[in-house]
Parts: C-alpha cells; sequence; structure tokens
C-alpha cells in the first residue's frame, strides 16, 4: 500500500481524536449538542459535521475553518481551483461520493485531495489504496463538494458509449420492436442503460427538460438547464427510433404511430429522486423528436416568500389571494415559473376549513387536503365538464391549470363572480396584455371586469454564480440600452456584475434562476374600462398606477443588486426592440405607495 503523504500522518497521530470530541475539547460546542447532532446523524445517516450545523450548533464556516486550523490543513474554496476532469476523475465517482473526496491537483509529489471530513482517518487509507499514489489532504465545504462532484462526472463520455452499444446491437436493420419490449424488465439492456444515463445526467445538473431530436446523420440530446439549453451530440440517427420507441413503451404511446403527435407520461426513480416525466413526440424530416418534462415531485414546495417577490409586491399579492371571490390570474410564457408560484399561493391558503379542488393537465404538484383532478380529454373528461362538476362539489378555491378555450374562461369568471376564489394560468407577455387576451378569447367585457381581482406577470431570469461574481464593463450598445431605461445619471452609477465562469456554474457565469414580477391589481377605474372594453383606456390607467411596477423595474433592481445580469434583465426585456419598457420613476425597492 502506497504512503498517503506527511498530512495523513499528521492526521493518523490524532486517529482517535474525533469530531465531536475535538469540537469539546475547543469549547466550540456544547456535550448536549454533540448528543442532539449524533442523534440525527443516527436518523438521517449525514455525516457529522452536517448533523452539527443542522442542530444549529455551529456555522458551517466556522466548523471548516476551526477544523482546518486545528488538524494543520488547507481550507480550500473549490471555486478558486480550476479542475481538470482527467484529473478529477481518477477516483470514481462512487468512491468520490462514499469517501466525500474530490481529486483536486495532480502534480510531482502527488495528488491533492480535497476531503469534507479529514478526521475519517479510513478514508484516508482507502485513498491511498485506490489512488496508487502520494495524497496530501485538503478541507472543503461538503455541499460545495458534492456539487461540484455532480457537475465534474458529467455522463457525456457514458452516454456516448452506451450509445456506441445501442448501433451495435440493433446493427444497420430495422428496429426489432420485440426484443426492445422483450428487453423490458433487462436492466442490462443497452437502450435501458442509455436512458438510465441521460436521467442521471439530467438530474445532476438540474435540468428540467430533455429534448431528444434526430438529424439526418446525428443524434441532438439537449438539457434545459437554468432555462437555457445545452447540446450533446451522438454520432448515429439510429439511436433515435429506438429511444423513441422504448420511451413510448414506457409511457403506454402508440408505437406504430409516427405520422401524428402524441403525449404520455410516466415514472422514474434516478438514484434518490423520484421523477414523473411527461412525454411529447412530433413528427419531424428525420424521424420522431421527443421532448421530456422532468418534474421533481420529492422536491419541497417552496413558499411565496422563497420565490423571489420583492417584500412589497409580496405584502400586496398576500392581501390579494386573502380575499375570498373573484379570480387572481399568473401570466407568462411556458416556463416561467407560473404553476409554482399558484401552487405556492394554494399551500398558503390550504387550511383545513378550506374546500379547494385543483383542475390540470397535469397535476404537477401534490397537495395534501386537496382535491386534484387530471383532464382526460380523449375520455371527455375535458377542462369545462371538470369545472362544471367541481362548482357542485361546494368548493371555496377552485385553481385551473390553464384558460384555454372560451368555456374554460366563461365557467371561471362565473365562478369567481359567485363567491370562490378562482386561480388560473394565462399565456401573456404581460399583465397589461392579459385584458385583450381575455376580451379575444371571446369573454365579455362586463364579466372580466366583475370577476377579475389582479394579474401576476412573471419570467424566470438565472442568477449570477456567486463563486465567479465580478464587476462588469458595459459594452456600448449594453451602455445605450441603460441609459434609454434609467437615464444618464442613475446609468452612470450603476453597479453590475457578471459571471466569468466556473467549476460550479459548467463555465456559464450563471447559477440557478429567480423570479422577476409585475403585479397589477384591478380598481374602479380599470373594472370601469374593461366594463366598456375601452383597452387604450385600460393601458393608461395601469401606466398611472403608483403600485404598478412594469416587470422589466424588477429584473433592473436585480442587476443593480448584483443579484442577476444586464444580459438577463436584456434578454427579459426584449432587446432594444422589446415590448418592456421601464420606468425610471418606478422600482420595487422604494416604491411603498399601494392604491387604494
Amino acid at each position: 500500500m502506497s504512503t498517503s503523504g506527511a498530512t495523513v500522518s499528521k492526521l493518523s497521530r490524532r486517529k482517535k481524536m474525533r469530531l465531536g470530541e475535538l469540537l469539546i475539547d475547543a469549547g466550540a460546542i456544547t456535550e448536549e449538542q454533540l448528543d442532539q447532532a449524533l442523534a440525527m446523524q443516527k436518523r438521517t445517516g449525514h455525516k457529522l459535521g452536517r448533523a452539527l450545523t443542522e442542530v444549529g450548533a455551529i456555522e458551517e464556516s466556522q466548523l471548516y475553518l476551526f477544523l482546518a486550523k486545528r488538524l494543520e490543513i488547507d481550507y480550500l474554496d473549490l471555486s478558486s481551483i480550476k479542475l481538470q476532469a482527467d484529473t478529477v476523475k481518477l477516483l470514481p465517482e462512487v468512491q468520490a461520493r462514499r469517501l466525500r473526496a474530490l481529486v483536486l491537483k495532480r502534480d510531482k509529489d502527488g495528488l491533492l485531495v480535497g476531503m469534507a471530513d479529514p478526521t475519517d482517518i479510513f478514508a484516508h487509507d482507502e485513498l491511498g489504496r485506490l489512488l496508487g499514489t502520494s495524497v496530501k489532504i485538503a478541507l472543503v465545504n461538503e455541499s460545495e463538494l458534492l456539487r461540484t462532484i455532480d457537475i465534474m462526472y458529467r455522463r457525456t463520455d457514458e452516454i456516448d458509449a452506451l450509445a456506441a452499444e445501442v448501433k451495435e446491437d440493433l446493427g444497420e436493420a430495422r428496429i426489432d420492436i420485440d426484443q426492445l419490449t422483450a428487453d423490458e424488465d433487462s436492466a442490462d439492456a443497452p437502450v435501458i442503460k442509455l436512458l438510465q444515463s441521460m436521467f442521471r445526467d439530467a438530474v445532476q445538473v438540474s435540468a428540467s427538460d430533455i429534448h431528444i431530436e434526430p438529424d439526418e446523420f446525428v443524434l441532438r440530446i439537449r438539457q434545459r438547464v437554468d432555462g437555457v439549453l445545452q447540446e450533446h451530440v451522438i454520432d448515429g440517427r439510429g439511436v433515435a427510433g429506438a429511444l423513441v420507441t422504448r420511451l413510448k413503451l414506457m409511457s403506454g404511446l402508440d408505437i406504430s404511430e409516427k405520422r401524428l403527435p402524441q403525449d404520455g407520461r410516466f415514472s422514474i426513480r434516478v438514484n434518490e429522486t423520484t421523477l414523473d416525466v411527461r412525454v411529447s413526440t412530433l413528427p419531424v424530416q428525420f424521424g420522431e423528436a421527443i421532448v421530456l418534462r422532468l418534474l421533481d415531485h420529492s422536491a419541497n414546495l417552496l413558499s411565496l416568500d422563497k420565490l423571489g417577490m420583492p417584500p412589497i409586491l409580496l405584502e400586496r399579492f398576500y392581501r390579494m389571494i386573502e380575499r375570498p371571490s373573484g379570480m387572481i390570474l399568473v401570466t407568462g410564457p411556458t416556463g416561467s415559473g407560473k404553476t409554482t408560484t399558484l401552487y405556492s399561493a394554494l399551500n398558503y391558503v390550504n387550511q383545513p376549513a378550506t374546500k379547494i379542488i385543483t383542475v390540470e393537465d397535469p397535476v404537477e404538484y401534490r397537495l395534501e387536503r386537496v382535491n386534484q383532478v387530471q383532464v382526460h380529454a380523449r375520455i371527455g373528461l375535458d377542462f369545462g365538464r371538470v369545472l362544471r362538476t367541481a362548482l357542485r362539489q361546494d368548493p371555496d378555491i377552485i385553481l385551473v391549470g390553464e384558460m384555454r378555450d372560451r368555456e374554460t374562461v366563461d365557467i371561471g369568471l362565473r365562478a369567481a363572480m359567485t363567491g370562490h376564489l378562482v386561480f388560473s394560468t394565462l399565456h401573456t407577455v404581460s399583465a397589461v396584455a392579459t385584458a385583450n387576451r381575455l376580451l379575444d378569447m371571446g369573454a365579455p367585457g362586463y364579466l372580466i371586469g366583475a370577476a377579475l381581482q389582479g394579474i401576476v406577470a412573471q419570467r424566470l431570469v438565472r442568477r449570477v454564480c456567486e463563486s465567479c461574481a465580478e464587476p462588469h464593463e458595459l459594452s456600448p450598445g449594453e451602455a445605450a440600452w441603460l441609459k434609454a431605461q434609467m437615464g444618464s445619471k442613475r446609468a452612470a452609477s450603476a453597479k453590475l456584475v457578471q459571471g466569468r465562469g466556473c467549476n460550479y456554474c459548467q463555465l456559464t457565469g450563471y447559477r440557478g434562476r429567480i423570479g422577476v414580477y409585475e403585479l397589477l391589481e384591478m380598481d374602479g377605474g380599470l373594472t370601469d374600462a374593461l366594463r366598456r372594453e375601452d383597452l387604450s383606456d385600460f393601458v393608461a390607467l395601469a401606466a398611472q398606477k403608483k403600485s404598478y411596477v412594469p416587470l422589466v423595474n424588477c429584473a433592473l433592481d436585480y442587476a443593480l443588486s448584483g443579484i442577476t445580469s444586464l444580459e438577463e434583465v436584456i434578454r427579459v426585456a426584449g432587446g432594444p426592440d422589446g415590448d418592456y419598457e421601464a420606468d425610471p420613476d418606478k422600482t420595487l425597492v422604494s416604491n411603498e405607495v399601494a392604491d387604494g
């Protein structure tokens, strides 16, 4: 067995001194706190360090700084280290996760390995055996370590190898349907292993969608991460047919029908995550394209105060959803977080004394105490029919997944007028444009004016990666755009940031997303304009409302606060010719005037 280096030798001298004892000895925690953490560790299986932070015994940063000083080793910020994939993968992924270790650097003296728990002597011995060379240990943050493992151990090479195996298995012949069906329960089937690898990779990078798109000679697999597609190209079109056929079998679709689009769904468990997968097929020139929407039912539903709504806007939204009746609409394009906002609102008003019915296609989140209905158009169970029945179920609150046609809009508006609180979504570009959309769908103005209480329009913008954020120097085009939106004086003093790209953000400069919002509350003037179906007056009155802050203003506030970049603001606003124009006199940070 090879030696593990001088650092490991130092740690070995403290072999019998465990983490809890070290902290107690230094007066950092009490024995009672250690007992609480040990009890949590026994329940959850987490490392002791994590358990200590979760019970509030010690701050995470304090824990790591203490350990590094006590053990006389370096405490490293993973975002500051440029990792090489071939070096990292010297340690297999399964061992990296098991040992909570990551190979950081290689030099003439051996390997530098980051560990979340350097006091684990058995892990040191295992690392020396697995790596076969001298090992120097450094301390790293556990959550950062696990996130970096997810990023560095991407399964692109594995996907390529499995795709080649599928191609070889199928040969040049037509897809053997009998073989794919027979392999249904075989985890060793190449197609199944390829799909499993694709899903694991998607979960590791928190992808919301997987796009499988056949081209003439290649197969494109694209994942939507933080709202942006990332592409991986596989050689060989024959693989696409096998994947699509297999996915059709899993979702109960007609494998013989390749001329018409189909929709289906299935559930799959990936690592510790249960995914509900929505399947949509589309005939294209070189076969069938398929899009998989990944819904993680094991993820916790966010509370309203965690969505990113500015406090002033959130306070108004709370007041609106606490009303006994009326219609509240959340609008925006596909993938803008409308459903998440509605469910968070529904979760807030979900009380034992309140009867709630939802009508959805599909049911995306599961809520206790809520009667959730999945529409099924093939058997006649459409939105209109379910809504009419729901009104006979004595509900207090009704959620309609989407206002899709005149019948749904009409029933929803009349329900709102008859003492029910109705939540729903609509695809429009802004809160103001929603009125035009409702009228265009055939809803009478007097009915909209009587029922509508408020409209929330939203988008999702990417957060600048905190690990690699740095001051951003504006290009001439960006400077001109900002000057037009804010005025010369404010634009000149603006401090903006941009991510340079690092390990954590996969070199994109962004990690995660946050919602940007505008809220239009109805008042007497707006209601009267709707009754008269006078859209020009409606738009003018909305612009005059002090509490109505355009969506682009919210995005600009986030950019000025260093949360997002100007690039993202311009993307939301649509660029120089976009539909949004900021009002320099309105901000969600300073505007505290509410309309009566």
